[in-house]
């Protein structure tokens, strides 16, 4: 009998270490998802014929910025506006999962866009 009992591993053991890898792997799902982020014009912004995107939760508010620049076709001299909800202009290194995380609503951050200072 002694023998039976060293032979046998303790259940503790065996089972810590697989739920650590589950923790692990979720939190890297969770940071590879993507954020449907909804762009509305604002005021004499022009109107994006695509308004739903989805955007990895790890790219800051700037990377927004300058893809919607790019896809409006700005001039570097032009300036534009991002505001959450209709209420603050989040700072351009704010990551949008943080935004989605505390603003986001209905499984969607919206964001709207203008070329000229609107809120806040």
């Amino acid at each position: 009998m002694e023998d039976d009992k060293e032979k046998s591993p303790p259940p503790q053991e065996v089972v810590a270490e697989p739920q650590q890898e589950h923790k692990e792997d979720d939190i890297k799902v969770a940071a590879n998802k993507k954020i449907d982020v909804l762009l509305k014009a604002t005021g004499d912004a022009p109107i994006m014929r695509k308004k739903k995107w989805a955007v990895e939760g790890e790219k800051p508010v700037g990377w927004v910025t300058e893809f919607i620049r790019k896809y409006l076709k700005l001039d570097a001299s032009d300036t534009l506006f991002v505001y959450v909800n209709q209420s603050f202009a989040p700072a351009p290194d704010q990551i949008i999962r943080n935004l989605y995380e505390s603003f986001g609503s209905d499984g969607k951050l919206v964001l709207h866009y203008c070329k000229t200072q609107a809120w806040g």
